[in-house]
């Protein structure tokens, strides 16, 4: 198939997000001023109220570095939908609850087996107040079985080894069961010979962020699988394409005894990415005279391309059986009817040319109908009636006659020329005011370049497909 025209022009961009930007700018400030919040407030250490001060500078830093990456996701190719529907997005279901009622604070005192929970935590873990919080001994209880030994692990390594808490762990609510994940930070606090005296901690309930997460990091596998599939088929339907339709095509004419000068193109939507079931086709027949036909499909991909082809090898073999227009696109609806797997649509134009007479022969199938050049001046050939193929069971098509001249020039070509705003009488305006410079062409071929040139650089949102016949001596 031939390369999609000026494939060398750039994709268009994305819209500016400089609102993005400006969340990220304020996002990193921030972060910098924390790191110096948190450089202050170690100074004293032994200060119950500095520590916790501290604690709640080092789970701003953790609240700050996941929104500086969500908004890295959200710069670097997240939808860009309303602040209401990107909310939906991120956090499906009720609203996310406030920060205070997701952090809660906690101390365990090993000299005095003093335990002291912040209200926030009870809420977190499921537990009134009254019934007290747990020590170091029962909080493994609360937790989904295959967390437990990381809990302990961690523990253990704060009280022997003096490691700063941080990990998470899934826990299971006591009031509702619902399992909740929480990231837990803490240190332990060393007494005067310095041995571990308590272990304090921060828990915070990030279950919404990691469901968010994994949602994006699903949907992004999603998109992904979605993305090698839409390729293969892309594909398969370009090589059944260039398997099907004729190999001259935008090369050289197809050699029917000087009686016509042929030549064709295949013009790719813009992006290249979309291949539909548009086709072109010319014939020598049995009896000397010439089949050419155009036609589409609707939809795209190896769906529209098969059926094409189906209907292409089926046109072909019957005009090589001497079926005439009218009776063929009657063959064809039929066809399309009884043998699709999925319910489609199509158009299509076919015209046989008799050398000897110079009698052009012609029925169409809801298709634009071919436009005749003649002495510098272009027109529409008068349709025969013909709906589209596919749309009525048992339809019949007519046929229409007329009578060429040497020089004369037929051209035929599918309905996406032109952007798909475009009227189909726009695109045969612009088609026709090209009658002068088609009449002094030398070439079928300098024809279809002179096409190329009014309706190559369309922003097609389909594929389209020219032909173009000089009549001979």
């Amino acid at each position: 198939m031939p390369p999609p025209l000026f494939a060398d022009r750039s994709a268009p961009q994305p819209p500016e997000r400089g609102m993005v930007d400006a969340l990220i700018t304020q996002t990193r400030r921030l972060r910098g001023d924390m790191d110096a919040v948190r450089r202050d407030a170690a100074v004293d250490e032994d200060d119950a109220e500095v520590r916790w001060q501290r604690a709640l500078c080092d789970l701003a830093v953790h609240q700050l570095d996941d929104l500086g990456a969500h908004l890295g996701q959200l710069k670097d190719g997240l939808p860009s939908l309303p602040m209401d529907q990107l909310a939906s997005v991120a956090f499906p279901g009720p609203a996310p609850v406030s920060l205070l009622s997701r952090v809660g604070s906690a101390e365990w005192n090993l000299l005095t087996d003093q335990v002291n929970w912040s209200d926030e935590l009870y809420e977190i873990f499921g537990r009134t107040p009254s019934s007290g919080p747990l020590s170091l001994d029962e909080l493994p209880s609360m937790l989904l079985a295959e967390d437990q030994c990381l809990l302990t692990a961690m523990v253990t390594d704060c009280l022997v080894d003096g490691k700063p808490l941080d990990g998470e762990f899934r826990i299971v609510r006591a009031d509702d069961g619902e399992v909740r994940t929480l990231h837990m930070m803490g240190e332990p606090v060393l007494d005067d010979d310095g041995g571990t005296a308590s272990m304090w901690a921060v828990l915070r309930d990030v279950s919404a962020l990691r469901r968010t997460q994994r949602a994006v990091h699903e949907n992004q596998d999603s998109l992904q699988r979605a993305r090698q599939l839409a390729q293969a088929e892309r594909k398969v339907a370009v090589q059944l394409q260039e398997a099907v339709l004729p190999s001259w095509r935008g090369a050289a004419p197809l050699p029917v005894g000087g009686a016509l000068d042929l030549a064709a193109y295949y013009l790719p939507s813009a992006g290249g990415e979309l291949v539909g079931g548009d086709w072109y086709d010319a014939l020598e027949l049995p009896d000397g005279s010439s089949l050419l036909t155009v036609g589409g499909l609707t939809g795209h991909g190896v769906t529209a391309t098969s059926s094409m082809a189906m209907l292409l090898g089926a046109l072909r073999g019957m005009a090589l059986a001497g079926v005439r227009p009218g009776m063929l696109m009657g063959h064809l609806n039929q066809l399309l009817e009884t043998s699709s797997a999925q319910p489609s649509l199509g158009s299509a134009l076919c015209c046989q040319y008799d050398p000897g007479s110079r009698l052009l022969t012609w029925a169409q199938a809801g298709h634009p109908a071919p436009l005749l050049f003649r002495d510098g001046v272009g027109r529409p050939l008068t349709p025969p009636s013909g709906i589209l193929l596919g749309a009525t069971p048992g339809a019949t098509y007519e046929q229409a006659e007329v009578t060429l001249r040497q020089g004369d020039l037929l051209l035929l070509h599918t309905d996406g020329l032109s952007r798909r705003s475009s009227t189909d009488h726009e695109s045969r305006g612009r088609l026709l005011s090209l009658a002068p410079r088609l009449t002094d062409a030398r070439s079928a071929r300098d024809c279809v370049r002179l096409v190329l040139e009014e309706f190559g650089e369309t922003q097609r949102e389909d594929d389209a497909c020219v032909l173009i016949a000089r009549i001979g001596g």
